[in-house]
């Protein structure tokens, strides 16, 4: 039989549960006219690229789809007629995926650098310490407090070395002395100036 790949986009004031429900209910019917779904994925709540009757978020659902074609032309009915549908989209393929989808690789790799410690050095990752544990990745402001790893931009206080600096040391140089005060008290620069010695005249003109 064919084999097809199906995404379809519920309206997001729906709940995950009633998604769910949805999903089986669609493989219900390829299921009943001889078909089968070896996989399903539920991506969650996603941004459009664009407003869909006026939603600017939508559930997002996968299937993997083994039928004949009246099958998906009937599911693909019924979900014209629904007004929790969004859109949908079937392309026909050679083979079917059976390791989870990219979106599916994609959402446990958000999760994990989330959850792990360390922190996962995003947007000011590495401030206080990280989103995940101690001693964070080091993002924008990375370096800004005790405690923040790797050192990002404005990374020259507790936390991150400025520019290759050995430590946390400051990038704060003091300024030379000035020049030693002039005898009596006075600043170098109020000190009085030497008389001008007498410009030269030349005699009387013959």
């Amino acid at each position: 039989m064919p084999l097809y790949e199906h995404v379809f986009l519920a309206r997001q004031d729906i709940s995950a549960q009633q998604v769910e429900t949805m999903m089986k209910e669609y493989t219900g019917i390829i299921e009943g006219l001889g078909g089968k779904v070896p996989k399903t994925e539920y991506w969650g709540i996603k941004s459009l690229a664009f407003k869909m009757k006026k939603a600017r978020k939508a559930h997002y659902a996968l299937f993997n789809i083994d039928a004949p074609p009246a099958a998906v032309a009937e599911m693909e009915r019924l979900m014209g007629i629904s007004t929790d549908i969004l859109r949908f989209l079937t392309v026909k393929v050679d083979e079917l995926e059976v390791e989870p989808s990219a979106m599916m690789r994609k959402s446990d790799r958000d999760d994990r650098d989330r959850d792990g410690p360390g922190g996962g050095g995003g947007f000011r990752g590495g401030d206080r310490g990280g989103r995940g544990g101690p001693g964070g990745g080091g993002g924008f402001r990375g370096g800004d407090r005790p405690g923040g790893g790797g050192g990002g931009f404005r990374g020259d206080r507790e936390g991150g070395a400025p520019r290759g600096d050995g430590g946390g040391a400051s990038t704060f140089r003091p300024r030379p002395p000035r020049d030693a005060a002039a005898p009596g008290g006075a600043p170098a620069g109020d000190a009085p100036r030497a008389p001008r010695p007498p410009r030269e005249t030349s005699g009387p003109k013959e």
